[in-house]
Formats: C-alpha cells, sequence, structure tokens
C-alpha cells in the first residue's frame, strides 16, 4: 500500500470549518480520509476551529490534506497557518488561495495571461438593490465565496433584485455568460480531460451537490477546437495564478459564437471530492482511481507552495 513506505504515512484531513461550505467541506474531507486509509495512510480527520494549531501541534502530522472550503479554508489563511507550522501541505499555497478565491482578482490574472473571460465590477449590495449596475442579463454572486453559494441571475425586464441578509456587503457583478457549463481538472502539469455539466436550470448549489442534481458528460461531446482550448486555457489558468496540485476551471460556451463563445469563469484551486464531484470523475476516466487520487495529492504535499 502507498502509506507503508511514504515519507508522508500520517496525514491530518481537515474538514468542516466554518465557511458557508461547511457541509460540502465535511463530505469532502470523509470521502478523501476513507480513500487515503485504502491507499494506506493513518489518517486523522480533523475539523478545523478556533483550536486547530493546538490540534495540529499535538497531531504531529506528516502532512495536512486540506479538505476545507471556502473562505478561512481555501483563501490562504490556512496555508499561512500551515507555512508557519511548516507542515507539509496539499493543494495551493497562500498566494494562489487568496487569488483564485477573489472572483474579481482571477479575472485580472485571466486578462494578464490573455484568457478570455466577462466583464464584472464589484458593487456594495445597496447599489445593486437601487437599480441594475450592469444591463441584463448580469448574476450577482459574493466575490469569494465559492458552490454556487448567494448567486443572483438577473433577467431582462426584471426588477433589480433583492438580497438575501446573509450576503456580503460588497458583491461581484458580472455580464452573464450564456451557453453550456463546461470544466476541466488540472492535476500537476497535465489538464485531464473536459465534463459537460448537464442541468435543467442554473448550476447552483443544489445541482452541484444532491444527487441526481446534475449529469455529467465526459468526455464531453464537444468539437475538438472547443476541447483543445478548455484543456490549453485550464492548464494556463493554474499556471498563471500559481496553482499547486489540484485545480478545476469552470467555463461557459455558447455554441452559436465557436470558439469566441468560450470564456473562463473561475479557478477551483480545492475542487470538491464529493460521491457527485467532477474532478474524482476525471481522474478516473483517464485511469486514476480515487485513492490513487488522493496518494499523489499527499505525495506532492510541501510547504513554499
Amino acid at each position: 500500500m502507498a502509506g507503508a513506505s511514504s515519507r508522508m504515512s500520517r496525514v491530518a484531513v481537515l474538514l468542516g470549518g466554518f465557511s458557508a461550505e461547511r457541509e460540502v467541506s465535511l463530505s469532502t474531507g470523509k470521502s478523501c480520509a476513507k480513500a487515503l486509509r485504502e491507499a494506506g495512510y493513518e489518517v486523522i480527520e480533523v475539523d478545523a476551529g478556533p483550536d486547530l494549531v493546538a490540534q495540529l501541534l499535538e497531531i504531529k502530522p506528516d502532512c495536512v490534506f486540506n479538505a476545507l472550503h471556502g473562505r478561512w479554508g481555501e483563501d490562504g489563511c490556512v496555508q499561512g497557518i500551515l507555512e508557519w507550522l511548516r507542515i507539509p501541505y496539499t493543494h495551493s499555497g497562500v498566494l494562489a488561495s487568496a487569488l483564485a478565491l477573489d472572483k474579481t482578482r482571477t479575472k485580472e490574472i485571466y486578462r494578464a495571461a490573455g484568457l478570455p473571460t466577462v466583464d464584472s465590477r464589484l458593487a456594495t449590495a445597496e447599489e445593486v438593490e437601487a437599480g441594475h449596475v450592469l444591463p441584463p442579463p448580469y448574476v450577482v454572486k459574493p466575490n469569494n465565496e465559492g458552490s454556487s453559494v448567494g448567486v443572483y441571475i438577473v433577467r431582462p425586464g426584471a426588477n433589480a433584485p433583492r438580497l438575501a441578509a446573509s450576503m456580503p456587503r460588497v458583491v461581484m457583478v458580472e455580464t452573464y455568460a450564456p451557453g453550456r457549463e463546461l470544466t476541466v481538472t488540472v492535476m500537476g502539469d497535465r489538464a485531464l480531460c473536459v465534463t459537460d455539466i448537464q442541468t435543467e436550470g442554473w448550476y447552483d448549489y443544489d445541482a452541484k451537490y444532491k444527487p441526481g442534481g446534475s449529469r455529467h458528460q465526459l468526455p464531453a461531446n464537444i468539437p475538438a477546437e472547443i476541447e483543445a482550448a478548455c484543456l490549453d486555457y485550464a492548464l494556463r489558468a493554474h499556471r498563471a495564478l500559481g496553482c499547486k496540485g489540484l485545480s478545476r476551471t469552470d467555463f461557459r460556451w455558447d455554441e452559436a459564437r465557436g470558439l469566441d463563445g468560450l470564456i473562463l469563469l473561475e479557478t477551483n484551486t480545492q475542487p470538491g471530492m464529493t460521491p457527485t464531484s467532477l474532478a474524482p470523475e476525471q481522474a478516473a476516466h483517464v485511469g486514476i482511481s480515487f485513492p490513487e487520487l488522493m496518494a499523489w495529492m499527499v505525495e506532492d504535499a510541501s510547504c513554499d507552495r
């Protein structure tokens, strides 16, 4: 088994936390912990709370597998703690994590790298509710959350949206990109394949995480030119943001516009690893089992990421 001779035999899996994506992280973490045990590692599950540093100092893991999602766990904060403690960890480092979870800064990096994306701007909740910040159709979402948490689509003819009290004071407003939802996982320096995510409506939180909420077609039934562009763009986004380990970049593709209709939405530095998640499916499609993927990520772990 992988863990028997590994330099990373004892693995602490960070899960849960206290972001808006806690439940997703719990599911991801438990799936990852199970697969790591199957791969031969000693695994300790850690619900990451205010006593995280004390827990890690007591456990003394060889490696941390970061299965947290959302703010604090995915935005460079936990990564900074792990750098300070000098514990090797999976996924991206401090800077790449902070950049990728900040959707506005991600778009700036995309544009600097010559990658296509849509126009957007930051606005206060008061501005958004007072009138249309952009011409409809447009999307309103938190600037620094994942899993489609708090997404509003404003259609032509609709009034300005009323935002939930749980929404942050400053949000991102971006031009709506029509078309199909495509995604590509990058594993190290390799883009795995393209998945076409098919849903009845918007690919929202329920569509992502509830069984039957979406259908994943892989490889996607798309023209070779679009497939090649998706793989190239995902790898370029991974590198431009400075990502390490595993990332997943999401696209929208308007078939009527061909290659001009392909745009990047965002890059996830810690893709979900739930039973319905996309990255494990893509790895399996190219012949990498879930335990093998988890073992690769652990052996790839380091500080100074």
